[in-house]
């Protein structure tokens, strides 16, 4: 069977995403889960927040060695497959296969082979396949390598060919939001393109055989959304905030559920009642940048890392907070906590 594939999704960027990925990681692992993270931004944002710079420097200066995913999938180019990568292991439990800037020159060879999978010549079809499915075979690949429980795909904020390609290999997404009209734009986005690519992709697989390997089925389930609360910015009230985040049930509904919601519609509840937000998520304001200095999880952090105070209170926080997300999603997804 294959692994169970998670994706935390939104195109508008900056809504802390990576940030979330990154802490939900940890947290299931801390609960028992076997996690690889599998890092599909062209950013490589996610591999900065788990590896030290000089780290990256050497796995992006090492050209005989398949150390990123954009190592992995280089040599179907060259008409090859997919290479199997090196593991970055963050603990026992945790897994990373490190992103790469070069990989945004893969999308014009994703784009290319979107088209070539509609052909009826099983060369050009077949070749097709082999390369729009390399990210999800690549992940399972991998995933049974390191026995992972659970595979985390991160994405950039975009609607491109390799988001594309991710997704259609993503058994579950979560959409992540902020309090903010640029968000809820996003949101209006994923369900009408989660459902094009849907039907695009069943109707590209329909009637066609592969013997060397099993088909993503392709159907995205959104599991629900994490929404961002938010924070004090250039002195705006809370109301400023709180108008975009009381609309965040009813977009999801209506745009990525696709029910059809009249003006008056009812029984739409407060976003704290929704049973599609997953979590609202407070700001931990000054514990962040420690976290990330010295890289560790905000709910890991000790006095010696340089925690005090009220901070010792918001780290307790975030761990509670994190837990609870992450065990609403195993049960979500109806995998054992």
């Amino acid at each position: 069977m294959p692994t169970p594939t998670f994706t935390f999704f939104n195109n508008k960027g900056g809504v802390g995403k990576t940030t979330l990925v990154y802490h939900v990681a940890h947290m299931l692992a801390q609960l028992g889960q076997c996690v690889l993270v599998v890092d599909c931004d062209p950013q490589a944002n996610l591999s900065a927040a788990f590896l030290s710079d000089e780290t990256l420097e050497k796995l992006w200066d090492a050209p005989k060695r398949i150390t990123t995913i954009y190592r992995s999938v280089q040599p179907m180019v060259r008409k090859g497959d997919f290479a199997a990568p090196e593991l970055q292991t963050i603990h026992e439990r945790l897994h990373l296969l490190a992103g790469d800037l070069l990989l945004s020159s893969f999308e014009d060879q994703l784009s290319e082979q979107w088209n070539n999978a509609n052909s009826d010549s099983v060369d050009v079809y077949g070749r097709a396949f082999d390369i729009l499915t390399a990210f999800w075979r690549c992940a399972q690949q991998s995933a049974q390598a390191c026995k992972a429980d659970i595979v985390i795909f991160d994405i950039g904020p975009n609607l491109g060919a390799i988001n594309r390609s991710v997704l259609l290999g993503t058994d579950h997404i979560i959409a992540v939001l902020g309090a903010d009209l640029f968000s809820l734009r996003g949101l209006q986005n994923i369900g009408p393109t989660l459902r094009t690519w849907q039907k695009s992709w069943h109707t590209r697989r329909c009637g066609k055989a592969f013997d060397d390997y099993v088909l993503p089925q392709g159907n995205m389930q959104v599991l629900g959304y994490v929404a961002m609360q938010h924070q004090e910015r250039l002195s705006r009230p809370v109301r400023a905030y709180s108008q975009w985040m009381d609309r965040i049930p009813r977009d999801y509904r209506q745009y990525v559920l696709n029910q059809a919601l009249s003006a008056e519609s009812a029984n739409i509840p407060d976003i704290k009642e929704d049973p599609y937000c997953l979590a609202l998520l407070r700001h931990y304001k000054s514990i962040v940048p420690i976290s990330q200095e010295v890289r560790k999880p905000m709910f890991d952090l000790k006095s010696a890392d340089g925690v005090s105070g009220s901070q010792i209170t918001t780290v307790r926080a975030a761990h509670a907070d994190f837990q609870t997300l992450s065990k609403r999603i195993l049960e979500k997804a109806q995998l054992p906590i």
